[in-house]
């Protein structure tokens, strides 16, 4: 009798499909000032990303950069993240997050979609 263990080299990738698709965002800005204020927007973006099924897992600014900020977002099982992100920053929710923010305040915006490994916690 032979057995094959075929499926267990495919299980990973599998499971890997059934995590959300996450995304660590990062934005350098010109100023503390205009992070100060970015920040203040993150808490609006919380629940306007909500419209578009986007989860915010966490918003940080690091220790030792004042003048940047990340955030970790989670979208729908599915979703495609650059879709779905364009689509929000094309919305009326998007834009009145940001009403009162210069745009040139931004140095370089960072999106980078992490794949989960087998034996990752999932989020």
């Amino acid at each position: 009798m032979k057995i094959s263990f075929a499926f267990l080299f495919a299980l990973p990738a599998t499971l890997a499909r059934q995590q959300p698709p996450t995304e660590l965002r990062s934005y350098t800005l010109a100023t503390v000032n205009a992070t100060n204020q970015y920040v203040q927007i993150w808490k609006k973006h919380i629940e306007s990303l909500k419209q578009f099924n986007i989860t915010t897992r966490a918003v940080w600014t690091p220790e030792g950069n004042d003048k940047q900020v990340m955030a970790l977002v989670q979208y729908a099982i599915g979703d495609d993240p650059a879709d779905v992100g364009a689509a929000y920053m094309a919305s009326e929710a998007f834009t009145n997050d940001m009403v009162g923010f210069n745009f040139s305040n931004f140095e370089s915006v960072v999106s980078t979609v992490l794949d989960p490994t087998s034996f990752s916690p999932v989020l």
